[in-house]
């Protein structure tokens, strides 16, 4: 029997998704939270790895067990023997066609600038701060030359480890709500520092370093060394994974400015 589950986390105390030796890691958790409920050991398998300060609203993970327990029971089972800073938010029963990760069409990402004088106190681990004027009417028209396929070498993390870097850019927004510049992006898929590299290139857009037709040019370079710099983690959510209707998965709402 395959059981998905919904995951949200705040990454900030977690040094990725992805289990390592001798650090803290979201999978761990979760596959403890899991194993305990089931009275097994069980593994999980997640629909794309964050990095160590990513948070996620919309997770997902599936696993392979023949223990029954209603979809009610795995959610509040497992937060009970979850940390404060993991939680469940839904479980199904799939079938055995479906795969965490292979049966994605699709991930979005937020992205959150908080942009004025002074840094948060409360939020400083959940926006990226910049005490500089950022024109985000810039960084919008920057955004018009990222949708479609593209090869995004220059938007690559140097140690990706993707055997190519074509990927489909289905959406990409920027908009200010107050003193928050909020990125939307969507994609089939993304590389290793994808979205916080795109952020880091428009940035230096909104702050008037470069114009809006950089991007284009960075496309065709491919080249990771002449683009912006790799936005910091805090700023990026992953917020949900979408999947073919035929598996039925709870959709997750659009987040708040700071989720």
């Amino acid at each position: 029997m395959r059981i998905a589950l919904g995951v949200e986390y705040d990454g900030a105390d977690f040094c990725g998704w992805q289990s390592q030796t001798g650090c803290r890691t979201v999978q761990d958790e979760v596959e403890k939270a899991i194993s305990f409920v089931a009275d097994t050991p069980l593994a999980v398998v997640c629909a794309g790895r964050t990095d160590t300060g990513v948070h996620a609203l919309g997770q997902v993970v599936h696993v392979e067990t023949d223990v029954i327990r209603s979809d009610r029971s795995w959610v509040l089972g497992c937060n009970s023997n979850l940390p404060g800073d993991v939680n469940i938010n839904w479980s199904r029963e799939v079938d055995e066609d479906f795969h965490a990760r292979f049966s994605a069409t699709a991930r979005s990402y937020r992205y959150i600038i908080l942009n004025r004088l002074s840094r948060s106190a409360i939020h400083q681990h959940r926006v990226c701060w910049r005490h500089q004027a950022i024109d985000e009417v810039r960084m919008a028209e920057a955004c018009r030359y990222f949708p479609g396929e593209h090869d995004f070498t220059s938007f690559r993390a140097l140690a990706c480890q993707a055997k190519h870097a074509v990927r489909e850019i289905h959406r990409i927004e920027v908009k200010r709500q107050g003193e928050y510049i909020i990125i939307d992006v969507t994609a089939n898929a993304f590389l290793h520092h994808m979205v916080r590299n795109i952020v880091g290139t428009l940035l230096a857009i909104g702050q008037g370093e470069q114009e809006p037709q950089w991007v284009q040019a960075l496309l065709e370079a491919r080249d990771r060394s002449i683009a912006g710099i790799t936005a910091p983690a805090q700023g990026l959510y992953l917020v949900s994974v979408a999947y073919p209707d035929k598996f039925a998965l709870p959709a997750i709402p659009r987040p708040p400015v700071l989720a």
